[in-house]
């Protein structure tokens, strides 16, 4: 399953991500990997999940940053959540790759059976409809 926190700068995705993160960490009989692009939320998450910064691995393309995720869920089958904080920092501004990615993510999470949860800051008008086909949105 794939969800996303959509809104511009300020909307509060972060803190709704960080609240989610602890959610799951309570409930979680696995493990909770949360990334982000630069390493900002060391403070705000619980150590209980484990915290990567993808500026660390030198992730540049959508490609890349898929692979990552990948080898997240292929290295440790007890991963349950997979959450991650700027996705378009991350991966860049291109809607179509953005679908593409989704897609893509979307078929990890049911081989891997993790829950993936996004932020992205976009107003939710300005995204593809096809991303709502993909993904559920967190209010």
């Amino acid at each position: 399953m794939i969800s996303i926190i959509v809104g511009n700068k300020g909307h509060g995705k972060t803190k709704k991500l960080i609240s989610m993160v602890d959610e799951a960490v309570k409930t979680s009989l696995g493990n909770v990997v949360v990334i982000e692009k630069m390493p900002n939320l060391g403070s705000n998450i619980t150590t209980k999940a484990r915290l990567v910064n993808t500026d660390a691995y030198d992730i540049k393309s959508v490609n890349g940053f898929y692979g990552f995720l990948a080898g997240v869920c292929a290295g440790n089958y007890d991963v349950t959540h997979i959450f991650v904080d700027a996705t378009l920092k991350i991966i860049g501004r291109d809607y179509d790759e953005l679908v593409m990615l989704l897609k893509r993510i979307d078929l990890l999470s049911k081989e891997s059976d993790a829950d993936f949860i996004l932020t992205i800051s976009e107003d939710k008008e300005n995204l593809p409809a096809e991303i709502f086909d993909i993904c559920t949105l967190v209010d």
